[in-house]
């Protein structure tokens, strides 16, 4: 069953659009602001995101940013703002399509569908990746040391390692981490990933003093480098 997150801080307009979608056999999760749909969007690995630019807490352009730091899956911008420079803004930051509100349900529904049919035709992200002698499934969240022995990772452990493994090889930033994992309020918590990093570097670095794969660029951010395919 496809999976939908919806965005939007108009609860009557979650309500409808839930009771829609469900009627036609997708699994829907809502979210009210920008925090939530981020949390969501990590935990729930949704196929699709409908979402509002007007959030109270952020401006959805900034959740398209942080979304595309580690996920492909297509979101469909549902606006009241109808400008054109509001409209490039959200797809050059990564939005796959942009419905205005008001808006029809048929519309929407077909724009749902050809999202869904591109996204199909993508080939899929790796989901298992080895890391020194761990071999790591995102899925199902397991780490296999060479010896057969699982690695206990803690949720927020995975959280950061999982926005990490969808940008193999880029610098991820500090702020981009801290929005993924934390939410928008702790953007200049630099210590949360001094922390967590310390931690992941621990139970997967061979040498943890003296890391291969989990990477700090000073002042910016952090990088993972693979080896190869697990």
């Amino acid at each position: 069953m496809t999976s939908i997150l919806v965005v939007d801080d108009d609860p009557r307009l979650l309500r409808t659009l839930q009771i829609n979608l469900r009627a036609r056999g997708y699994e829907v999760d809502v979210a009210p602001d920008g925090a939530a749909a981020l949390r969501t969007a990590g935990t729930r690995k949704p196929d699709l995101i409908v979402l509002d630019l007007g959030l109270p807490d952020m401006d959805g352009v900034e959740v398209i940013r942080g979304l595309r730091g580690w996920t492909t899956t297509p979101i469909i911008v549902l606006s009241g703002r109808s400008g054109s420079a509001d409209k490039v803004e959200a797809l050059d930051a990564g939005a796959d399509d942009y419905v205005t509100k008001p808006f029809g349900v048929d519309e929407l529904l077909a724009r749902i569908r050809a999202a869904t049919r591109r996204k199909s035709t993508t080939p899929a992200t790796p989901l298992t990746l080895r890391i020194g002698k761990h071999a790591i499934d995102l899925t199902d969240r397991i780490v296999r040391a060479a010896d057969g022995q699982h690695v206990r990772l803690t949720p927020t452990e995975w959280h950061l390692l999982d926005v990490l493994a969808r940008n193999p090889g880029r610098l991820v930033s500090q702020r981009q981490l801290l929005t993924e994992v934390w939410g928008p309020t702790y953007t200049t918590e630099t210590n949360y990933l001094r922390q967590y990093m310390a931690q992941l570097r621990r139970k997967l670095e061979d040498d943890p003093v003296r890391p291969q794969h989990l990477l700090t660029e000073p002042g910016m951010g952090y990088r993972l480098h693979l080896d190869r395919p697990a």
